[in-house]
């Protein structure tokens, strides 16, 4: 079966980040992904918006995602009303059986409110009588990844073996050249890539991605068990 899925981020780069081998993954098993942008993550000291756009949708091409990029303020996101019913209206348009989003504790005030943003958003999506467009909607879950700029010690619900899309992932990423290698922080790339590597070891595979859900997962066991 089929799923639906929609990924996301507060910037261009944080769902390559965070989950992107796993977005890569479920494209390869037929699941429709689309990525979710609420700013265009500028300004930054080497991107402009329309090198930010050419590069996020180069990375998502990688991925074999969609994306669309909101209009929302970078540096200044909030959890308004406005922006909650804007999120709700996309969820309603795509019709997502799962929702990923930003974990909720992050140095980065757009992460935490943008996690924030998709909690209230998937509980505004199913309401009746509002003025929010479309049909109302509820997503079966949200799945946290973890695109943090803190050092947390973090206990995942579950990893995602990612070993077959780590270059993947890591092409991805690599799209963002303003970002990276502009930047002067190509070396972050291979830490990102280590750091799934170092999941992976506690997994009992080459690569993983952790995730956080708030709602307990269950599944039959042993199927996809490694």
């Amino acid at each position: 079966m089929s799923l639906r899925i929609l990924c996301v981020g507060a910037h261009p780069d944080d769902v390559e980040i965070g989950m992107g081998g796993t977005v890569a993954s479920l494209v390869q098993k037929g699941h429709e992904l689309l990525l979710l942008d609420l700013t265009n993550g500028e300004p930054t000291p080497f991107g402009s918006p329309e090198i930010r756009a050419r590069e996020s949708q180069e990375s998502a091409a990688v991925l074999g995602a969609r994306r669309k990029t909101l209009s929302m303020p970078n540096r200044f996101l909030e959890d308004t009303i406005d922006n909650r019913k804007t999120i709700a209206a996309e969820i309603r348009a795509f019709r997502p059986d799962y929702v990923f989003a930003p974990y909720f504790d992050d140095a980065h005030p757009d992460h935490i409110a943008a996690s924030a943003l998709v909690d209230a958003a998937r509980f505004y999506a199913k309401l009746t009588k509002s003025d929010i467009s479309g049909d109302p909607f509820f997503p079966k879950r949200v799945i946290y990844y973890y695109p943090v700029h803190l050092r947390l010690r973090i206990q995942p619900s579950f990893l995602n073996d990612i070993s077959a899309t780590i270059s993947t992932k890591a092409g991805a990423i690599r799209c963002y050249h303003s970002q990276f290698e502009a930047a002067g922080k190509a070396d972050l790339v291979e830490r990102f890539l280590d750091e799934n590597r170092y999941w992976g070891f506690q997994a009992g595979c080459a690569a993983a991605e952790p995730f956080f859900q708030k709602e307990i997962p269950a599944f039959s066991w042993p199927e996809g068990y490694i």
